[in-house]
């Protein structure tokens, strides 16, 4: 009997040593992956860097095309000229170098996911990343100019238009965090179906909260203005939709 509860001690203590060095093992590898997402964003981000000012340029241009003629962009701190380019450049890296930090997640997740779970979580990654560039992209082709235009259409007689490019970019980036998390609407419903925390039935029921959770959204991220707070609110709304139709579809599988 001792022999026994000593072989089964050692086995027990054999376990936990194993367990112990593949905790071990998994930081490693999470270091290691976290370590390639870095250098990647400043891989992505020294070319851009080099061209910050150019970058800046083109972001500003929805604003300086609705500006009145001979005014300009101003920057109101000694170290704006240079410390916003530099900011821009940098989230703009991390933008660009999302798909590969995604990846690197994805590959370190997967090994602990069945089958049947990789092929639903790949592709609402991949779908995660279109869907939210998909929002900057209408953030700033489609929402930009409606806004811009509608500031400068009920600026006061004798206010002259010069924004602050710093208080110009942290609104830029503001709208384009909202818009591109917004648009990731379907994989949380989709997500929520496929994890069994709701079901389609009670997400329909749950429709007219939505919608007024929609506009409450719009109203806190966007301006104060009904323009773009509509530009939000309803295709988040149609993104919900959107989100209940494949659930139904992924109920199906």
């Amino acid at each position: 009997m001792n022999k026994e509860a000593d072989h089964n001690t050692q086995q027990n203590e054999s376990a936990e040593l194993d367990g112990g060095q593949s905790l071990v093992e998994h930081l490693i590898e999470l270091r290691s992956r976290l370590l390639r997402c870095v250098i990647a964003t400043i891989v992505i981000f020294l070319p851009l860097f080099y061209y910050a000012n150019d970058i800046y340029t083109f972001v500003s241009e929805p604003i300086r095309q609705y500006m009145p003629e001979g005014n300009t962009m101003i920057a109101t701190e000694v170290a704006s000229p240079f410390l916003t380019p530099f900011k821009l450049s940098l989230v703009l890296s991390v933008f660009l170098a999302m798909p590969y930090i995604l990846y690197q997640i994805w590959s370190f997740v997967a090994p602990g996911l069945f089958n049947n779970e990789k092929k639903v979580a790949l592709p609402l990654l991949v779908s995660s990343i279109v869907l939210f560039y998909t929002g900057i992209a209408f953030a700033f082709y489609v929402v930009f100019p409606l806004i811009f235009s509608f500031f400068a259409s009920v600026t006061p007689a004798g206010v002259e238009i010069m924004t602050d490019i710093n208080q110009y970019l942290d609104f830029v980036l503001k709208i384009f965090f909202a818009f591109g998390l917004a648009f990731e609407i379907p994989i949380a419903t989709v997500l929520l179906v496929w994890t069994g925390v709701s079901d389609v039935d009670s997400l329909r029921r749950k429709r007219p909260y939505v919608v007024v959770g929609c506009f409450v959204l719009g109203m806190l991220l966007t301006p104060p203005d009904i323009i773009s707070q509509l530009l939000l609110a309803i295709p988040m709304w149609l993104l919900f939709e959107i989100g209940i139709i494949f659930s139904l579809s992924l109920k199906k599988k």
